[in-house]
């Protein structure tokens, strides 16, 4: 609820601090103190239009505060509950979203502030905010009714809200509305797949020659290594037996040689120092070395001497190699890998790809399927409704009218319309399809008809003034426990209405009260008579201006004697009246 409202500088209001409470709020006052003015301050603060020329005249600046508890908005401990649980979850999702919830979640600050140049700023737990965001919040919390842009009741799009929590079809539409985001997901997987269809089919034409053309090279891992290093022999074949046969004759030597081959030397050597270290034991080790070079160097020498038979020189071999290095080099520049290892990961990939490509034909007639199953649950789902929604509309309507019958609209007729649109890709119902959303298939809009004889028009369209209150005040009244806003205002509700229809009025407003909190303005006395709280709003003089002051009215005494102001008599006789109203409202109340 509506706890504290501040107020500085703005229109004839020089600075105010009002405190509300649960239940019905009233504020009275003769015409012109500015008592409309107050309400015109929670639109603004509410996200309202920021005007410059609202401030009041020699100020820089103006601002509205107000603090919000969402714990409890109403009187009955029920409705506290129920109310102040939609209120908190509406708003405490809303803050969340957006990171401006504070620790204490139980109440939620607003603040607006113009300047006079025009610039204004806006405020949440003192974060600053867009007015837009202020706007959707507010509108989660308060209900302006009067000559503003928030008659919710007046905008058609909620009527299906209101219908649906007067019936109690809240789950039911949770469960449509689930369904409705798969089918939602599943025709956008749908449209992908048949758009993408014919460049997906290039993509595997093209796949397929490439997963051919890897296969068809029949590549091995380390295979680009081992080219490399036999082109590199072959095409030095001749200088390889060169040096070849070079280090043969070095080793074993030329029979037109007169000098020594290196391994007859050193198996000379070596039968020397076996010589000597049978003499000189401390030769060991030298003996067993130049036998150990001797053996090396035979070794060697036949090595040398098969590697040099080995060698030949093969032009088609090293045209073969160069060929296939070359359809290497090519497949690697074209798959843009670094290696053959890199060439065969896109082969794995491509496969990978072509596969899921393959599949993709089964995926969409597989989506297909679900997409009717869908739309056959979802058809059910919206018959039930709109049946449940049928009956409901006909209790709603005459509630509605009951109310108006009350409030001397004896001849006035309502009804919640339900129309539905056929649509070729709607949901199925029996054999024809309609048009849908996560509401349902049916749109709901509220028709009202003032006088005998008029058809029933959308209630958008009755005329403002006391018909129109009185209209709104009935669905209130019948919708109080649908309706989860849970604070609400009525600026100038008795427009039009006459003293006698005042306190039936009255009676309504504070039954309201049980389940919201409701703040209202008002010159009739028989209506203020019913409030839980009573505000004067008073227009004085100060340094020759005019400055609106609101005061809460304590005690019986205070009220009674603005209650005789109201009535017109403010002696003897205008008391006793005043307490003759205040008597029968509290008879009515109970208290």
């Amino acid at each position: 609820m509506l706890e504290e409202l501040r107020i500085q500088n703005f229109a004839v209001i020089a600075e105010l601090e009002l405190a509300f409470g649960a239940g019905f709020n009233v504020i009275t006052g003769e015409t012109g103190a500015g008592k409309s003015i107050l309400i015109d301050a929670v639109e603004l603060l509410l996200g309202g239009k920021a005007d410059p020329a609202l401030l009041r005249a020699g100020a820089a600046r103006c601002s509205i505060e107000g603090l919000i508890s969402l714990d409890g908005v109403a009187q009955n401990a029920h409705s506290v509950a129920q109310n102040a649980h939609s209120a908190r979850s509406a708003a405490t999702a809303l803050l969340e979203r957006e990171d401006l919830l504070d620790e204490d979640a139980s109440y939620l600050s607003i603040q607006r502030e113009i300047r006079r140049r025009g610039r204004s700023s806006a405020r949440i737990n003192g974060v600053t905010v867009s007015a837009a965001l202020l706007r959707e919040i507010g509108q989660s919390l308060f209900d302006i009714h009067g000559q503003s842009e928030h008659l919710s009741l007046l905008r058609p799009r909620h009527h299906i809200d209101l219908l649906d929590r007067y019936a109690d079809l809240l789950d039911m539409r949770a469960g449509l509305t689930a369904l409705v985001q798969d089918l939602t997901a599943t025709q956008a997987e749908i449209r992908s797949l048949r758009e993408h269809k014919d460049s997906q089919q290039r993509r595997a034409d093209l796949l397929r020659h490439e997963i051919q053309e890897i296969a068809a090279a029949a590549l091995q891992p380390d295979e680009e290594a081992d080219l490399l290093a036999a082109r590199k022999r072959l095409a030095n074949s001749e200088q390889l037996a060169t040096l070849a046969r070079q280090c043969a004759l070095l080793l074993n030597g030329d029979e037109r040689s007169a000098s020594l081959p290196l391994v007859d030397g050193l198996m000379q050597v070596a039968g020397a120092l076996s010589k000597l270290a049978q003499i000189d034991a401390d030769l060991q080790d030298e003996r067993q070395l130049a036998e150990n070079l001797s053996q090396g160097a035979q070794d060697l020498a036949l090595t040398i001497a098969r590697y040099a038979d080995e060698i030949e020189y093969d032009p088609a071999r090293l045209d073969e190699m160069e060929e296939r290095l070359e359809l290497i080099r090519s497949l690697k520049r074209r798959f843009r890998a670094a290696d053959i290892a890199g060439i065969l990961a896109y082969q794995a990939a491509a496969e990978a790809e072509l596969a899921s490509i393959d599949q993709g034909a089964e995926r969409l007639s597989a989506l297909r399927r679900h997409e009717q199953s869908l739309l056959s649950q979802i058809g059910d789902i919206c018959l039930r409704l709109s049946e449940a929604r049928a009956t409901a509309s006909q209790d709603l309507a005459a509630a509605v009218m009951r109310e108006l019958r009350e409030l001397r609209m004896e001849r006035t007729r309502f009804e919640a319309r339900l129309a539905q649109a056929e649509h070729p890709s709607g949901c199925i119902v029996g054999e024809r399809r309609y048009k849908f959303d996560g509401k349902g298939m049916d749109d709901v809009e509220f028709m009202l008809s003032a006088n005998p004889g008029q058809p029933l028009q959308p209630l958008a369209k009755v005329a403002s003034g006391g018909e129109a209150a009185r209209v709104m005040l009935a669905l209130k009244n019948v919708l109080a426990s649908a309706d989860q806003t849970p604070i609400l205002i009525f600026d100038e509700v008795d427009q039009g209405i006459g003293g006698r229809l005042g306190a039936v009025v009255g009676q309504k407003l504070w039954a309201l009260a049980s389940a919201h909190q409701v703040l209202c303005v008002t010159h009739l006395p028989q209506l203020a008579a019913f409030a839980d709280r009573h505000f004067q709003a008073r227009k004085s003089l100060s340094d020759a201006r005019a400055a609106t002051e609101v005061r809460e009215l304590q005690g019986d005494a205070a009220r009674l004697a603005e209650l005789a102001e109201m009535l017109g008599a403010p002696g003897a006789a205008g008391l006793a009246s005043a307490r003759a109203l205040l008597a029968q409202a509290r008879a009515w109340k109970g208290g």
